[in-house]
């Protein structure tokens, strides 16, 4: 039996916006090499790959063009979509997936919206690595913060958060995953913008991440006393959140939609 390989724009109702994602639904489990391999010829920030098991639950890793990663929302996201979509689970049943980041679930809400309940992100206030503030570019800089081996960087405006053009040959020298620039929004659709930058892990700046999220919503917060917001992703393609930051988790609400389907001849 081949393994099934799609493409669904994740965090986003219509076609072309949103941040792609590879979703691979594997028959049998593959080496490192091979996800790899497969991860690059898609050519997206992230490929998932989904290996449903006994139970009904499923194992889930992604991976960019470059390495594997240990938590990406939109691909599991995606991931969630495809199984309810191809009839691989009940759509009244939730997703569950064994992942490098524990047991992460995901459930259909109303209208069309996918909950995914992820593990937060802590941000605390620290001093900005050698050369970060240089290559990010941003202006205005209010806050500097970071959770785990990633920085968060708050700027007056969502203005500011638009005109960032960071330096990415500089900011791959900075010992940084990744960097999000964020600010509140000028629009009262949502409660806050921001933007994410990855070239560390092959990303330059990401259309859409969820992982992020598990730290904004968290430092949004406890700012803004909300436990529920919604957030705007100011990349090219844009994309739309809902947040429910939840003590040590994060619930990440989305919608999905599949770009193509096909098969691997490999």
């Amino acid at each position: 039996m081949p393994e099934l390989l799609f493409q669904v724009d994740s965090f986003t109702d219509r076609l072309f916006a949103g941040n792609p994602a590879g979703v691979c639904v594997l028959t049998t489990p593959k080496d490192d090499d091979w996800m790899v391999a497969v991860a690059r010829e898609m050519n997206l920030s992230e490929t998932a790959f989904l290996l449903p098991m006994e139970g009904g639950d499923s194992s889930l890793r992604w991976f960019t063009p470059l390495r594997e990663v240990s938590l990406c929302g939109h691909a599991t996201l995606a991931a969630a979509h495809i199984l309810w979509q191809q009839g691989l689970l009940p759509v009244d049943r939730q997703a569950v997936f064994e992942t490098k980041s524990g047991t992460l679930t995901a459930d259909r809400e109303a209208g069309g919206w996918i909950a995914l309940n992820f593990p937060a992100r802590q941000v605390v206030s620290a001093e900005p690595p050698q050369g970060l503030m240089k290559a990010i570019g941003a202006q205005h800089v209010q806050f500097v913060g970071r959770y785990r081996n990633s920085n968060l960087i708050e700027v007056a405006g969502e203005s500011d958060v638009r005109a960032v053009a960071p330096d990415f040959s500089a900011l791959l020298q900075v010992d940084v995953r990744s960097v999000i620039v964020t600010a509140r929004s000028v629009n009262p659709a949502y409660d806050f913008v921001s933007r994410y930058f990855a070239p560390a892990v092959g990303v330059n700046e990401d259309p859409v991440t969820g992982a992020a999220h598990c730290a904004l919503a968290t430092y949004w917060g406890d700012k803004l006393g909300k436990s529920e917001m919604t957030a705007y992703q100011a990349s090219a393609r844009g994309g739309l959140l809902r947040v429910r930051p939840k003590g040590e988790r994060v619930v990440l609400l989305g919608q999905a939609v599949t770009v193509f389907a096909g098969e691997l001849q490999v």
